[in-house]
Formats: C-alpha cells, structure tokens, sequence
C-alpha cells in the first residue's frame, strides 16, 4: 500500500482534483484513467450511489448495497487516481487550494462536480419537518418511517388517528414523486393488505401535489397523461395546481387555505446545485448553479470546471441551462476527459454539444413511461425498456445482479421483501420561531 501511494505522489503529472463522485466525476475519472494527469477524487462519502433507484431503497425493494458502490474498489486499478473521504468546506482560487475538514488539497485543475441539493426554497420549517430522497441514509429513513407509522396505525384509538398515520403526501410530480407515489400503492396493495390485516388498507392515503398543470411537466404530454392514468388506477390521489404553504410535522396547509393532517410529507419538488464557498462570483443566484461556458469553466476563473446539476450552461434551445440529470452529467463529463487529453497535447478545447437521448419513468409493474425523441412509449415495453436502462447503469457486476435478483423475487412473489426497521426514524428538533419567521435567502 505504501509502495503504491509514493508511486501515486511520484507522478510528474498536472494535479486534477474532481470534487464530488456522482454520475458526472465518476465517469471523469474514469475516462482519466492512464491519462497524464494525477487525480484526486474527494467526497464526503465512500460511495457511488445510484439515485435513480433510491426509491426502491425507500420502500424496501433493494437492500442499500445494492445501489451503492465504494470508491476504492473503482479507483484502486487506476493508477493514476487516488480517493479522499472528506467534506469540502471552501475553495480558494488564488492560491489553488480546495478547504476541506481534514486540511488543504492543492490542485492545478478543479473540478466541482457536487451534485444538487433538496431545494426547500428558503422555507426553513419545511426543511425540519418534510423528508427528502437524495441519499442512502434518508432513503432508509424513509423506510423506517412509513413502517414505523403502519405499526404506530394499529395503536391509534380513533379512525382519525390512524389516518393520520397512514397518510402519505408527496410534494412533486417530477420522476422521483411519481415513482414514489407509485411504489407506495403498490404496498398498500399487498404488504399492508395482507400482512396487517387489523387494519382498512383502504385508510392509507397516497396524495401526490404539484403546483403545475401536470405530471412529469419535462416529458411529452402523451407521457404525462399515461402517468396520471397510472397513477389514478393505482388509486393515487393527484392534486394539480396545488401548492403547500406550511408543513408542521402534522398539518398540511395549502396556499389556498385547505388543509390535509398527515405523520409523512416526503418533498420532491425541486433542486439546486450544492455550491462551495470561494466561487461566488460564478453563481447564477436564482438558479443556484455556477455559470459555465461551452467548455464547462466557469466564467471570470481559470482551472476551474463545473460539471452535471451545479453547472449552467447555454446552448441551443437550452437557455436556462441542460436539465438536471445523469445523462447531462456523463456527457459533460465525457467532454471535459476529452478537453483535457486535447490540452495535455497542446490543442484546443472543443465545446460541449448536449444529446438529449430521452426520459422514463416507472409508476408501477407493467407501468412505465419513455420518451426518446418522437417515440413516445407506455405500458409493459416502456417498463421492460426502464428496468434494462438502469439495470445497464449500475456500477459493478455485483450490483446489477443483486437488483436483477430482488426484482426477480419481487416479481414473483408480490412482495417488498427488505421490511426492516433496523435504525429507527426519529424526526429531528423543531426550528426556533426566529428561524421558521426569518428563512435565509436562497
């Protein structure tokens, strides 16, 4: 191991520090395998997660490890690129430095490739209060917690009670929430109604809210009217044009003035780039993203690159920047390893062209929607296209069969078999009225 970190240090190559290992400084890194440059990849966790299936963590379909993968197993044949578990505090441009909790990392090329956050909008009670879907560990929360309120339903004394306890809203109806609401009728359908027979499992209510005209605003409106449809057979209760205005951990308050009583508001509706302190003069306020030219620099600074969801950049018919998903972060990615082997060998850099290659979405067994240019696909080929894409995406073969197995087993047995309330869910304190009374500006 030492033998192995001196030949590592020894390298005479430019220093490329990738900060974040999502989609987008996964597939740099990877590309700069063997190249002539010396990369440090640093993050405040130890894995890859997969997050497009983080909600079948959620509701007990896939086992955590089977989404994750660790860094070292993918960086230890690269000889070139090392890892650092570490949470990036600050970046300082004029010296060349990234800040982090364990001391100060030199580099000659940066690039933040950070990821996007739950964005609450500046609303701090929400934030306390509402659950959110962007890691491992809160996925498992989640998955406590709607177990935790299925046992909790069958000590409540009144009819109210348990409602209350099986109410479940979701706030957004992007991908994520449509998935969720999706996953969570098909337990009430099986595990709630078979295996928790004191209860009416006509009592759980699955409530999925968002402000636009329609579901999955960012696919065709053929797609969007299949997933409503989906989610209506399922028996999912879809509120459009809707909009919460306060959530205090028991009461739902809606801009209109209704209200909704419910132990569980998952919120999916939005996200914002996760900014580092240092680069603010690259910061597009409202967007929350660090404004990036067709080379992905970020303007006014020289080195430094953004990548994938923090990352805004204009081209085309994207004016307000390539939406925030995987395939923006991996083709921005792929262009940046080429740029930077181009500039190892005295060439320009090319700019960045995105491919929008399509989106999908999953509601349920045999409900699925795609979209890929003029195809506009639903039913059993869209959910069979779904589950072979991001079977294909995983990292690691060990991972891909490990999912192929648990969709397996719950294809045939109807069940969410990974019901384990192994680390309890407990919310955290209420903010201070101060805090809720003056939310800071996003």
């Amino acid at each position: 191991m030492n033998k192995a970190r001196t030949e590592y240090d020894a390298l005479p190559y430019p220093k490329v520090v990738v900060v974040g290992g999502g989609f987008a400084g996964l597939e740099l890194i990877r590309r700069l395998n063997g190249a002539p440059y010396k990369v440090l990849l640093l993050d405040k966790q130890n894995h890859h997660c997969f997050q497009p299936l983080l909600y079948q963590v959620a509701t007990a379909s896939l086992g955590a490890d089977s989404i994750a993968h660790p860094f070292r197993r993918t960086v230890a044949p690269m000889p070139n690129v090392a890892f650092r578990m570490c949470m990036v505090t600050g970046v300082d441009p004029a010296r060349k430095l990234v800040l982090t909790d364990r001391g100060e990392v030199q580099y000659d090329i940066l690039v933040i490739a950070s990821g996007s956050t739950t964005n609450f909008f500046g609303d701090r009670r929400m934030e306390q209060e509402a659950m959110q879907l962007k890691s491992i560990s809160q996925a498992l929360d989640i998955r406590s917690d709607f177990l935790q309120d299925f046992e909790a339903a069958l000590y409540a004394q009144d009819e109210a009670g348990q409602r209350r306890c099986l109410n479940f809203i979701i706030v957004g109806g992007g991908p994520t929430g449509v998935e969720m609401a999706g996953a969570l009728a098909e337990i009430r359908r099986t595990v709630l109604k078979r295996e928790y027979r004191e209860l009416d499992s006509e009592r759980m209510q699955i409530w999925l809210v968002d402000s636009n005209e329609r579901v999955l605003k960012n696919f065709s409106e053929k797609s969007s009217s299949q997933a409503l449809r989906y989610l209506k057979e399922m028996g999912v209760s879809v509120k459009l044009e809707a909009r919460v205005a306060s959530y205090n951990g028991e009461l739902v308050v809606f801009k209109d003035g209704s209200t909704m009583e419910a132990n569980t508001l998952l919120w999916a509706a939005g996200v914002k780039g996760a900014l580092i302190p240092g680069l603010e003069n690259a910061a597009v306020p409202k967007a929350d993203r660090y404004a990036v030219d067709r080379t992905n620099q970020l303007n006014g600074f020289t080195d430094v690159f953004a990548l994938g969801d923090v990352a805004l950049m204009t081209e085309g018919k994207w004016e307000r920047g390539h939406p925030q998903v995987a395939q923006a972060a991996i083709q921005q990615a792929e262009r940046l390893a080429q740029n930077l082997l181009r500039r190892s060998k005295g060439l320009p850099s090319e700019d960045f062209t995105y491919t929008d290659k399509g989106s999908m979405a999953t509601i349920g067994r045999y409900k699925a929607v795609v979209d890929a240019g003029r195809l506009h696909l639903g039913g059993l080929i869209a959910w069979l296209a779904w589950m072979f894409v991001h079977l294909m995406a995983l990292v690691g073969y060990r991972n891909r069969l490990q999912v192929l197995m648990g969709w397996a087993w719950k294809y045939m047995s109807w069940k969410n078999t990974i019901r384990l309330i192994i680390r309890p869910y407990v919310r955290n304190a209420t903010v201070t009225e101060q805090e809720v009374a003056s939310p800071p500006t996003v």
